[in-house]
Order: C-alpha cells, then sequence, then structure tokens
C-alpha cells in the first residue's frame, strides 16, 4: 500500500503557501531577501515558489519570520517542508519509474479525486498485468523481463489505492477503441474487461464507453487526467502523457478547460449501466 502523505503534494502545497504569504505582506522578492540580511537570494526564493528547488526547515523558518506567521502555522508549515524532503514509497522501485512520472504518482498517491480520458489504451488504474505486459512487450525499447516485471509491480502498487482504506474517486470515460482493440490476445482481453466490470462495481469507481456512433468530440486529440485533491490550497492539476514525458497544467484556465471537456465526454458516453453491459457483451464475444 502506498505510505501517505505524499512528499510530492506537501511540496506542491508549500510552495503555494509560499508565494501566498509573500503576496499578503506586499512584498517583492528582492525585499524578502534584504530582510533575510543575505541568508539567500532572489533566485533560490523564485526556485522554491515554483517548485523547481525544495526549502530547507531552517530557510523557511526564516521566511516564516519575516512574513509574521504565527507559531501555530509554522509548526504545520515545517512539517510540511519536512515531510516534502522525504522520499515517496515509488523511490523503491528507481528506474521502473522514470523521473517524468515520478511526479504524477506522487499527486495521485494523496489524490481525492481523478477523471480520466483514454482514447486508445485502458487507464492505468484498471489494467490487468497481463494487459499491461503484452503492451509494454509492444513498445520500442521496452527492456528485459525483470525491468517489465518492476514496471508491473509499480502499476500494481498504484491501483491499491482503489482497493484499500479511503480510496480516490475514479471516473474513467475510454473510447469504444479501448475495449475493441485486442491486447494480448483474446483470453487477456476478456479478462481486462471483465476486471473493468468487476472494479466499475465499487462505489468509488466509474467506467463509461464513449462509443463511436457519439461521432465528432473535443477529445479527439488526445487523453488527459484531472487530479483533485481535498484541500482547497491544493489546486487541481490536468496531467498530459506521451512516450518519452509528461505536461502538467495547474493554471485555474487550462484546468477549467479541461473539466468542461470531460464533462461534455460524459454527457456523450453511454451512462454506467449501458457501458457495463457493453463491456460484458465484448468480453463474452472473445470469450
Amino acid at each position: 500500500m502506498p505510505i501517505r502523505p505524499s512528499p510530492t503534494v506537501r511540496g506542491r502545497r508549500l510552495r503555494y503557501e509560499l508565494r501566498r504569504l509573500r503576496e499578503e505582506c506586499g512584498l517583492t522578492i528582492d525585499q524578502v531577501v534584504s530582510r533575510a540580511q543575505d541568508d539567500f537570494s532572489a533566485s533560490t526564493i523564485s526556485r522554491w515558489e515554483n517548485g523547481e528547488r525544495r526549502v530547507r526547515p531552517a530557510d523557511l523558518r526564516v521566511l516564516l519570520d519575516i512574513y509574521e506567521v504565527d507559531p501555530d502555522r509554522q509548526e504545520v508549515l515545517l512539517t510540511f517542508a519536512r515531510e516534502a524532503r522525504q522520499r515517496g514509497w515509488w523511490h523503491s522501485y528507481g528506474a521502473a519509474i522514470p523521473s517524468w512520472f515520478q511526479f504524477f504518482v506522487g499527486l495521485e498517491t494523496e489524490a481525492a479525486s481523478i477523471k480520466a480520458y483514454e482514447s486508445e489504451l485502458m487507464p492505468g488504474l484498471l489494467q490487468t498485468p497481463d494487459y499491461y505486459r503484452a503492451f509494454l512487450n509492444a513498445a520500442p525499447a521496452v527492456g528485459n523481463d525483470d525491468e517489465i516485471d518492476h514496471k508491473i509491480d509499480v502499476r500494481s502498487a498504484r491501483q491499491e489505492r482503489l482497493t484499500g482504506e479511503d480510496p480516490p474517486k475514479f471516473w474513467a470515460v475510454v473510447n469504444e477503441a479501448v475495449i475493441r482493440r485486442v491486447v494480448g490476445g483474446e483470453e487477456v482481453m476478456s479478462a481486462q474487461l471483465r476486471h473493468v466490470v468487476e472494479l466499475a462495481r465499487r462505489p468509488q469507481v466509474s467506467v463509461q464507453v464513449l462509443p463511436f456512433k457519439a461521432g465528432v468530440h473535443p477529445a479527439m486529440d488526445g487523453s488527459f487526467t484531472i487530479l483533485d485533491f481535498p484541500g482547497a490550497s491544493d489546486p487541481d492539476v490536468v496531467y498530459l502523457e506521451n512516450q518519452t514525458g509528461s505536461l502538467y497544467l495547474e493554471e485555474t484556465p487550462q484546468v477549467e478547460r479541461y473539466t468542461l471537456m470531460f464533462n461534455y465526454l460524459i454527457a456523450k458516453a453511454l451512462d454506467p449501466d449501458e457501458s457495463l453491459t457493453m463491456i460484458t457483451r465484448v468480453a463474452d464475444e472473445l470469450s
């Protein structure tokens, strides 16, 4: 079971708090530097605020004194700083998780809800090991069997959130191509579809199929995931992924655009019961 709290989320929350506190005091970064008596530079403060560098608790205490933060609130933020410098559970898997994907895993670990649209591939949190193995074996530069096994182990660890204590709300919309494209052979694909049906019967999991007959839709140019967090100080994140990297969108207009897009897909897709009926029918055809 992934260990919480997530250092990624703690670090993200802390950087938002640092900028907010400075702006509430009406201070520029240069003014903070002058008050800090050369303890650190303007570029260092900027990196702390944009997440490029983690702030040490000792440096954070200097900033909080400048911002006149009360002692109780200081202790909360100092705890965030300590937790942000810890290693997340995913670090134990080493190279099985690319560096560009580690940030997403850290966010996913503590998300309250996860909304995903997939155009070609079953969402990772719903994949069976055999389905994922078949996909990995189709990719170039896949690596050896041990590396594939490690990647599958990582995916299995991530999936434990859906079936463990305090699971997130997971809502997936999948293009009909996802359930029609046979991955790993008919037996593997049938088992994958039945696995999705089983998970979708859980109260916190919803799966909808966007049928081909729905026609044109705004997400035809790619898949995306929206992560929502329980704290008001943790804004939603839109995650976009490709074969060699990822992109995170955090600005409000960007997140709102993808949220509207997801809501549109929900409206165009079959409802959850109709979707499970279709997925079961396709699984039966494969059997």
